[in-house]
């Protein structure tokens, strides 16, 4: 995986994807410390998402259709900066740092997470990947959270797309994402009910290490 040397957004192809939709919602947890890592991953800056521009042109799309049935969308993590990879690996290696095992990863030692859940390469470094969830929203404007069965970054087998251990409501609610999301060329990560990947990615074999500023 070649890594380019872009030092923007821009010069990479990507675009803010507020820049398309000015009122999504974001939660941008590396930028923060609500996260397995515990604390803000390296290279997030500033909680923002940034995609290829025609990944976000299709997000777009994904959006507005949602809106016409009173949902919305809600953005976990777009581009991830290949440093931000590299530090989750390091943390990933550390032992001794248990402190978000019992909301993160409570059914799994940390040691089985490399490979299915944290690699030493990432989708979201290429810009086509993203992070997200469902919300339904009212008349008023207030939107809350569609129960999905784990919280966004929970680790072990109920976070599986189509993991048996979960609710019909729940079940259904992940159903709705993958529809919305795969009629406008996503594909999910069948691990995670929140990853999703655009295919064909604009550019599959670069990844990208300007930080989220």
């Amino acid at each position: 995986m070649e890594v380019a040397s872009a030092p923007t957004p821009a010069a990479a192809g990507m675009v803010d994807i507020r820049s398309l939709v000015p009122d999504i919602a974001l939660e941008m947890r590396y930028a923060g410390t609500e996260n397995f890592v515990g604390r803000r991953v390296d290279g997030y800056d500033a909680p923002k998402c940034y995609l290829h521009k025609s990944v976000a042109e299709a997000l777009r799309q994904v959006e507005q259709d949602l809106r016409g049935e009173g949902l919305r969308l809600k953005l976990f993590d777009c581009y991830r900066p290949r440093r931000a990879v590299l530090d989750f690996m390091r943390w990933a290696e550390d032992e001794t740092d248990q402190r978000t095992k019992p909301q993160y990863y409570p059914e799994m030692e940390k040691s089985q997470l490399v490979g299915e859940y944290i690699s030493p390469t990432s989708g979201h470094s290429r810009g086509a990947t993203l992070d997200l969830t469902l919300m339904r929203c009212e008349a008023d404007g207030r939107c809350e959270p569609l129960p999905m069965g784990t919280g966004f970054d929970y680790f072990g087998p109920v976070a599986n797309t189509e993991s048996p251990r979960i609710t019909e409501a729940q079940r259904a609610n992940r159903e709705r994402l993958r529809q919305a999301m795969e009629k406008h060329g996503f594909e999910n990560y069948p691990k995670e009910w929140w990853h999703y990947t655009f295919k064909p990615e604009p550019t599959p074999d670069t990844a990208f290490d300007f930080p989220v500023r």
